[in-house]
């Protein structure tokens, strides 16, 4: 008899806003770039906006669609036994995590997760292939208490 998988329960609604802060730089450098193609094109006598508005286009689409799709395919689940962890639309990716596997448990926190209250919580397991295991999008307080659960398990686990 197979098991059902645990319920996933979402990230931290902030982490859209923190996708959003990201995909604005990227979409910043997409518009410089079209920006300088824009001043190439026009010494070349082609019309304006061959370069800027597929450039806003997809920066628009970057900052404003693509962060809360993104946001909407995560989900993570922790039971005594192990961390699941799932994400993607097209590929979708769920990892299972046996904590008695778990070498050791980072906290990470970029300068726009610090602004928005988020963590990243890096499980380090035994193993060379795919040995990080990342749950990224936690709200700090529940990353901390996600890990010292995991700390308390492994400490108690007769490994």
């Amino acid at each position: 008899m197979e098991a059902t998988p645990p319920s996933l329960a979402p990230l931290d609604r902030r982490f859209v806003t923190v996708l959003r802060w990201r995909s604005a730089i990227v979409a910043l450098a997409i518009v410089a770039v079209a920006g300088m193609a824009e001043a190439i094109l026009y010494d070349r006598g082609l019309p304006n906006g061959l370069a800027g508005v597929p450039a806003l286009a997809i920066a628009l689409w970057i900052v404003l669609v693509a962060p809360p799709r993104r946001f909407a395919h995560w989900g993570f689940a922790l039971d005594d036994r192990e961390l699941h962890v799932a994400h993607g639309w097209l590929t979708r990716v769920h990892t299972i995590v046996p904590i008695g596997r778990v070498q050791h448990i980072d906290l990470t926190q970029g300068p726009i997760e610090r602004v928005c209250r988020i963590a990243t919580l890096v499980l380090h397991t035994a193993g060379t292939d795919h040995s990080l295991v990342s749950v990224p999008g936690l709200a700090r307080e529940q990353a901390e208490a996600v890990r010292d659960r995991i700390r308390r398990a492994i400490e108690s686990s007769p490994w």
